[in-house]
């Protein structure tokens, strides 16, 4: 299993596409020239989206031939382009699966609002041209803690799908992940932590919260749609800009 970093600015999400360039298929590309000969297949802890970033992700490597962890970690980042790292190498064994042995995810949704932020934050901060009401925000977040249907909250979620999932923490803060000088002087960060979360599914909890926010829906709209997932949709699917898989955790 091997951790890694990615500034998904410039990636088509995760998951290797055709045509398009992913962090999967950038990594994939890396290991075949490290590897040479050897067969190698790779598996993500999570699928992004395109222009999400990771503070900490994983992925495991299955080869059938030994390798050397120390080299191998230091070739990845000799090989890999400037916005991905590799940190750590670990050996698990045969029963370990990456995505279902998750105990937990946290991720983050870096925003600011009114005035217009320095151009080089847009990789990090997604700005928000109207007044937000922050309190008001703050106790949105609250209402998506504990185990909802979640189904207004999936993207095109097919009609078999079970949408019932559990958010262990949903709040919004001041921003103490991300620092830089072309920063605005405040911005905010939406923390969520779940062992799993579904298509779109936070940037659509996010962007119902800008529209909370900017006074076009009410906390009763968004308490009704937990409670009733068949109701019509609030969609609004927030940027992916500012979205980065903060952490996962395992058991």
């Amino acid at each position: 299993m091997i951790e890694l970093q990615y500034l998904g600015f410039r990636y088509h999400g995760w998951a290797k596409q055709p045509e398009v360039k992913t962090v999967q298929g950038m990594v994939n590309r890396t290991l075949k020239f490290i590897l040479e000969d050897i067969a190698f297949k790779t598996l993500g802890a999570g699928r992004t989206d395109a222009m999400v970033s990771a503070n900490q992700g994983y992925f495991e490597l299955f080869t059938y031939e030994p390798l050397d962890f120390e080299k191998l970690l230091n070739d990845l980042n000799i090989n890999l382009p400037h916005d991905i790292r590799a940190i750590a190498i670990k050996e698990v064994d045969a029963g370990f699966n990456v995505i279902q042995d998750v105990e937990e995810k946290e991720y983050a949704y870096l925003f600011s609002h009114s005035e217009k932020n320095h151009p080089f934050a847009a990789p990090f901060i997604v700005y928000i041209r109207e007044n937000l009401d922050v309190t008001l925000m703050k106790q949105g977040a609250k209402l998506f803690e504990g185990t909802h249907d979640f189904r207004q909250y999936c993207y095109q979620a097919k009609k078999e799908t079970s949408c019932v999932r559990t958010i262990n923490s949903s709040e919004i803060v001041i921003n103490d992940i991300l620092t830089a000088n072309f920063f605005p002087e405040e911005s905010f960060v939406y923390k969520v932590k779940g062992r799993g979360f579904m298509r779109h599914q936070v940037r659509l909890i996010m962007g119902t919260l800008f529209s909370l926010g900017k006074g076009e829906i009410t906390l009763g709209e968004i308490e009704a749609s937990l409670k009733n997932p068949e109701a019509k949709p609030l969609y609004y699917i927030a940027p992916a800009s500012g979205l980065m898989l903060g952490s996962v955790s395992y058991e």
